[in-house]
């Protein structure tokens, strides 16, 4: 076999070792990201259902009744 040809063998198997370690490496961060993302999900889940219990616990009326200023003053006034 010449030599040119075993050297552009040699280079295509380099080639082909390095994409196949970049593809491994992709999937790893591929698969990192989809547990960041599904953990990113149950937590806005768990707010959402927050946010509905708490808005629960809030009275009827939609708000606190209107309040005066004279209710704010520090008691030593």
């Amino acid at each position: 076999m010449p030599l040119l040809a075993m050297t552009h063998t040699h280079d295509t198997e380099q080639r082909l070792a390095d994409l196949e370690i970049k593809a491994s490496f992709n999937e790893d961060l591929l698969d990192q990201l989809n547990l960041t993302i599904y953990r990113q999900q149950q937590h806005i889940d768990w707010l959402l259902q927050e946010v509905r219990r708490l808005g629960q616990q809030q009275p009827e009326g939609g708000g606190a009744a209107p309040r005066s200023l004279r209710d704010e003053l520090p008691p030593h006034y």
